[in-house]
């Protein structure tokens, strides 16, 4: 388990077998059926997007390193047709988020033309058709979580809950930018044993691909690089698969 071979298996299988699928760029595109120039010009043009993320309002270790909107979606199988739902707050058990869980933490919305844009929407429905191959649901759950991640304070911390789960059927970590920074390991480990591996994520695309309930995950605080502290961060989106609804107090 843990060992991600240099010819990818496909992610479906990856998932089956060991619980996780780390993809590059290409490997992402071709698992997904996204490999069309019009995707990838349409993805190009949503990643401004995070240069408006609003402040998280809910850290409770007193940072202010963390930005982030938040949406919620409901994918019907097995046509995949998605449907984004009334804005609401995201809320974990303190089973899962020690830190921040049993509160509704309610974020800034994701911007209406990126939640609506086809780049966007294909990108959750072809997620949802992969997981469905390995776990068979009427429907998915799903919240999608845009974070930067900034260094302005010295240092930035992508999970402050420290290693995790999250409650759900499956957790997406997609690198969006990566600028100036050092440090931000991913680390996954088997939730039942010792096994694991640790990477970092560096080049746009790259996605990790987690069966949450086999697996907990984490990623390392980010320090800054060589240039001015408040110009480094790393920036990914973050999605969640959950079959019995979204999580709610």
């Amino acid at each position: 388990m843990f060992n991600i071979a240099t010819v990818q298996k496909p992610a479906d299988q990856s998932l089956r077998q060991d619980g996780l699928s780390l993809l590059n760029p290409a490997e992402l595109a071709a698992s997904l059926h996204l490999d069309s120039p019009a995707w990838t010009q349409g993805w190009h043009q949503l990643t401004d997007s995070w240069n408006r993320l609003p402040p998280d309002a809910h850290l409770k270790d007193g940072g202010h390193y963390r930005r982030r909107r938040h949406a919620c979606f409901i994918q019907e199988l097995p046509g995949g047709a998605l449907t984004q739902v009334p804005h609401r707050a995201h809320w974990q058990p303190t089973d899962y988020n020690a830190l921040h869980g049993g509160f509704e933490r309610w974020f800034e919305p994701v911007e209406p033309a990126v939640a609506g844009a086809p780049a966007w929407t294909d990108l959750l429905c072809s997620l949802g058709k992969l997981f469905a191959q390995v776990r068979p649901v009427p429907r998915w759950y799903i919240e999608a979580h845009q974070f930067r991640i900034d260094t302005a304070g010295g240092v930035g911390r992508p999970t402050p809950e420290g290693a995790h789960r999250d409650g759900v059927d499956f957790v997406v970590v997609l690198l969006v930018a990566r600028h100036d920074v050092k440090g931000g390991e991913t680390r996954v480990f088997d939730a039942n044993g010792p096994d694991g591996v640790r990477f970092v994520m560096q080049e746009p695309l790259t996605t990790l691909l987690l069966d949450d309930a086999r697996v907990i995950h984490e990623t390392t605080p980010i320090l800054p690089g060589d240039g001015p502290a408040e110009d480094g961060y790393r920036d990914t989106l973050v999605l969640t698969y959950r079959a019995e609804g979204f999580q709610a107090p």
